[in-house]
């Protein structure tokens, strides 16, 4: 931290400087000292996030809860506290990170003060396990513990493990400001419920995740007016289920296409998105809310999961194909110039390939824009491990998910295709990966653009025409 650095370089001219103003500035030097010895004491602290949007805005929450005795910092080698926020939603998810901890405990053990503590859906689902089978963990704590994380560092600086993974049903740190410590200053998740009780039959994360559990209204909409004061365009509202959104006060009852109503009021100039929508609860209400506003984007997650009703039954998803149809053409009548992503699991339990066609089939009546595709991975605990085999072959599920990821590649860049020659007002989030010369943004649909930099700044909004594709990426021009 630059400014404690110099700080500190002048702490040695304090007696000097005393000195020449006289006594009377005393009380000055003692506090001067206090803060001197605070800013000195702050630790660093190193978040590695995986999974879904919502780690992403846990991990705000934990700096957050740290801030009094750390600070963040993206450099791993200056850490004194790294922390691995993790997902469990499958196999290869924890995998990664259990290769990562084994990294971590090499660097532990050439810095022994170091602590290395795992957060998250796989400290909920593992617990003392983690403690147990991996030396270079400190502690474990559950997605609805972080609060405590203060005491149980303490804990951990006597030279104890500490683990708390306890479950909360009112929990929603509504009340916790967030450090956006890892963020391009323009966009930002704001977590508006906490929780799930779909029980899909292949899903962990009711059981790491807890009860459905809404956050106050008011909380949400002065987070939202907090970001637009301090120069952000967008944000992202975030639940596993955003749809259940349910609050009742005074009489009034606030869903979520109310709450999305009010976060659009707070500024025209705010941009806001949301993830995830759940197909048996997305509702006509929201599209008409939605099209109400233009600061309101364009652009629906709609995970379907199967094609097949076969699957979509074993899933537990509460939604047929045909339903999940019906709620495309609502999306088209009340917004026809939305975008759609979803997620697709290759390879559930029995699978055979008729369910398969059945996927490819609706994939090809929607055609997406985006996709999110994973062969089935067996999960402990879930309804589909106890009721189920995992009979599909792998060999089976990597061809059936190979086939399902070639024809989205063809939608990508069909879908893309039609954009060329429209305008759209594009959102700027920074530079380009390959160009400092060319800055990129989205659209309301989601889409990322590509352009020339020109006089444009980061933050700002500007209207592009649409020139080229490729299948991830718009490439634009200024008006």
């Amino acid at each position: 931290m630059r400014s404690c650095a110099k700080f500190q370089t002048s702490h040695s001219h304090f007696a000097q400087l005393r000195t020449k103003v006289g006594s009377f500035a005393q009380p000055f030097f003692v506090l001067l000292h206090k803060i001197s010895g605070i800013m000195a004491e702050k630790k660093k602290l190193y978040i590695e996030t995986y999974g879904c949007q919502m780690n992403f805005s846990d991990s705000e929450i934990v700096a957050s809860v740290l801030s009094e005795s750390h600070e963040t910092t993206t450099d791993i080698k200056e850490a004194d506290l790294i922390f691995l926020n993790t997902c469990s939603i499958r196999d290869n998810a924890e995998d990664r990170i259990r290769r990562r901890l084994v990294q971590i405990g090499f660097m532990k053990r050439r810095r022994k003060h170091l602590k290395v503590g795992v957060l998250g859906c796989m400290a909920e689902r593992l617990k003392e396990k983690l403690l147990q089978e991996v030396a270079a963990v400190d502690l474990v704590v559950g997605p609805d513990a972080y609060r405590n994380l203060p005491q149980l560092l303490k804990e951990v600086g006597t030279g104890q493990q500490a683990i708390d993974v306890i479950l909360s049903e009112e929990e929603t740190y509504a009340d916790i400001a967030p450090v956006r410590y890892d963020t391009n200053g323009v966009s930002a998740f704001i977590s508006i419920m906490r929780g799930c009780e779909n029980f899909c039959s292949y899903c962990v994360v009711p059981y790491t995740r807890g009860k459905e559990r809404s956050r106050d209204p008011k909380t949400i909409v002065a987070e939202a007016e907090n970001l637009f004061q301090n120069g952000y365009h967008e944000v992202t509202l975030l639940g596993q289920n955003v749809n259940s959104y349910h609050w009742n006060e005074n009489e009034e009852t606030v869903d979520f296409p109310k709450l999305l109503e009010k976060v659009a009021l707070v500024n025209p100039l705010l941009r806001v998105r949301f993830a995830t929508s759940h197909p048996k609860d997305l509702s006509d209400d929201l599209l008409i809310v939605i099209s109400k506003y233009d600061n309101l984007c364009k652009s629906i997650h709609l995970p379907i999961q199967s094609g097949s009703n076969n699957m979509l039954s074993k899933m537990n998803r509460k939604y047929t194909r045909e339903w999940y149809l019906e709620r495309v053409a609502a999306i088209k009548k009340y917004l026809p110039q939305a975008s759609f992503s979803t997620d697709i699991i290759a390879g559930f339990c029995a699978e055979t390939e008729e369910d398969h066609q059945e996927t490819m089939s609706l994939m090809e009546l929607v055609k997406y824009d985006f996709a999110y595709m994973y062969k089935y991975s067996e999960r402990p605990n879930t309804a589909a491990e106890k009721r189920f085999p995992d009979d599909v072959p792998e060999e089976t599920k990597a061809r059936r998910l190979q086939e399902i990821i070639d024809l989205q590649s063809k939608h990508c860049l069909s879908q893309n295709k039609k954009d060329v020659g429209k305008t759209f007002e594009v959102l700027v989030e920074g530079f380009s990966k390959r160009s400092k010369e060319h800055l990129y943004g989205r659209t309301s649909q989601n889409k990322v653009v590509v352009f020339p930099k020109g006089e444009v700044k980061i933050g700002e909004y500007v209207t592009l025409f649409v020139e080229g594709y490729t299948r991830g990426t718009l490439i634009g021009n200024q008006i």
